[in-house]
């Protein structure tokens, strides 16, 4: 099993910042990753109703 780089604790923000390929997989699952990208990627995947775990094995495919 591969090492994830990205986790649901890491803020949107910085995550888009450390690996911008990323911006992409939020705006496909609807997460506010402007005004809402300060929250960690679990937070915003509540808030915005996104499927955890899909987004992340994306995020970590762009990363």
């Amino acid at each position: 099993m591969t090492e994830r780089k990205v986790t649901k604790d890491v803020i949107v923000n910085d995550c888009i910042k450390l690996y911008p390929n990323t911006i992409g997989v939020f705006t496909k699952f609807n997460i506010d990753s402007c005004c809402g990208g300060a929250v960690s990627i679990e937070e915003a995947a509540a808030r915005d109703g996104a499927d955890l775990e899909a987004m992340l094995a994306e995020i970590n495919e762009k990363a």
